[in-house]
């Protein structure tokens, strides 16, 4: 296994044009190149830095804030905005980090990266404050620490049971602010392989000036994920089953998105992946995993910790990576399921794409266009067997993508190779994939929340073979914009 030390906004063939604009809808500052030596040249990170300018990956669109990449999802040049420049953090610093709770690193890590002119320090703790207030655990996260050595950092503990609640509730939570600063609305299109939709759906469910369209991928993800989406009955909620997989459902939002006059005029985002926003919160979780496993932060160097990170388009990777940058001393593990593309890049330089996309028991990580790198394939059969041999050793039921992560272990203890401590990150709940803990033949104590969803009405439009996606996509955004439209002009002035 391989650490990954870099990320990347390859894809294979040409990414699609951006609905970001040079100044926004969102009057988002947008500035020249910068002169002068760069904060983190100048030791000023453990200080109170200045505005934090993020860059397209590519190098050739303006730079703008954090509410314009918030907003944005490709940069006009095709690429991902990133920071400019990333805080590297003191020795002292890293210690003081230490001893705070998971809520508490976020926000001090969104204070690096947002900044007070855009959101004042004691609203930006509020805001992440009423982002975590519905997580089932009382620590938002929580460590097990399991027989051999295993380390399992609990993800999904939000209303979904998966860790993208913990990203998009964060998110959320910030497009609002800035929405009812401008007196603005979004529409949010996003395309899900199973977890991304449900947690966005609840991030903004009921939001007055936000409509979401989640298209999924009918009968390719559990029929707890499909639930989880169309069973919420609210307005502002409009849910597509598409008859494709996850990779064929996001080509009419590429394409839409590449329209970039559409996306202006009527207000488009995206809240998948590639936003800036998910990134940086889940940069919190590489930092929690190292306190909460490294065996002291007295030696000098720092003891490294190695962080095994399960992983479909590699946003949490990413976090992982910028994490390591800022002087984090991890070593990440990056696993896949069977859709190998990132694993055979990294082994082979092979970045091509499969003929079809292989569904498998993790089902949300069944994705080919990825946006970073990674280095360990794990097989159906290894996925059961890791479920298997966890619930027998310590009687911890892993859902299949935490069991990708925990079958890396497994490996490496099995060799009785000497290694550094290990992390494995648990994005989801066992509860979510009944098919998957059947077939490792292992029961399944389901959450009363869970089971209720079964009873629910539900809303699904859906989206056939042979019918025009793009089309109906965009029939229902100008749908949405004309209604709002009305509803804006009855407000009081």
């Amino acid at each position: 296994m391989r650490p990954c030390d870099a990320s990347s906004d390859l894809k294979p063939g040409r990414c699609p044009p951006s609905p970001a604009r040079k100044t926004g809808a969102w009057h988002a500052r947008c500035a020249d190149p910068p002169t002068g030596p760069s904060p983190a040249a100048s030791g000023a990170w453990d200080r109170a830095p200045g505005i934090m300018w993020y860059v397209s990956t590519r190098g050739m669109a303006p730079r703008i804030d954090f509410e314009g990449a918030l907003f944005s999802g490709y940069a006009p040049d095709g690429g991902l905005y990133m920071p400019e420049e990333l805080p590297q953090l003191s020795r002292e610093t890293l210690r003081e980090w230490s001893m705070l709770s998971y809520p508490s690193l976020v926000k001090e890590l969104c204070s690096l990266f947002i900044g007070p002119e855009l959101i004042p320090r004691d609203d930006l703790n509020d805001l992440i404050d009423r982002a975590f207030s519905r997580f089932r655990h009382r620590e938002v996260v929580h460590l097990s620490r399991l027989r051999n050595g295993l380390n399992v950092l609990e993800l999904w503990h939000g209303v979904t049971y998966a860790f993208k609640d913990m990203s998009l509730c964060c998110a959320a939570q910030f497009l609002q602010y800035f929405l009812q600063k401008r007196k603005r609305h979004v529409t949010v299109v996003v395309g899900t392989s199973g977890d991304t939709g449900s947690a966005a759906i609840e991030s903004v469910h009921g939001a007055k000036n936000v409509d979401i369209i989640v298209l999924l991928p009918k009968g390719h993800c559990t029929k707890i994920q499909e639930l989880q989406m169309t069973t919420v009955l609210r307005d502002n909620v409009h849910v597509f089953g598409v008859e494709g997989n996850s990779d064929e459902l996001d080509e009419p939002i590429k394409t839409v998105f590449a329209d970039v006059a559409f996306v202006k005029k009527h207000n488009l985002m995206s809240l998948n992946s590639i936003n800036w926003s998910r990134v940086l919160v889940q940069i919190a979780h590489h930092f929690f995993a190292y306190f909460r496993c490294a065996p002291s932060l007295d030696t000098h160097p720092l003891p490294p910790v190695e962080v095994v990170v399960p992983t479909g388009a590699a946003g949490n990777l990413a976090a992982g990576c910028i994490a390591q940058k800022m002087g984090l001393p991890i070593h990440l593990v990056v696993a896949v399921n069977s859709n190998d593309i990132i694993h055979r890049t990294v082994q082979w330089g092979d970045f091509s794409l499969s003929k079809a996309v292989k569904p498998t028991l993790a089902s949300a990580m069944d994705i080919q266009l990825a946006e970073a790198v990674t280095s360990q394939s794990v097989s159906d059969e290894a996925i059961t067997q890791t479920m298997g041999r966890c619930w027998q050793e310590n009687e911890y039921l892993l859902c299949p993508h935490s069991a990708v992560a925990v079958s890396c272990h497994y490996q490496q203890v099995d060799r009785q190779q000497p290694s550094p401590p290990r992390c494995c990150l648990a994005p989801a709940s066992a509860a979510k994939f009944p098919e998957a803990v059947r077939a490792a033949r292992l029961t399944l104590d389901t959450p009363a929340e869970i089971l209720a969803l079964e009873h629910k009405e539900t809303r699904c439009t859906p989206m056939r073979k042979g019918d025009d996606w793009t089309r109906m996509l965009r029939d229902t955004i100008e749908d949405l914009s004309q209604q709002w439209q009305g509803r804006f002009q009855n407000l009081p002035a």
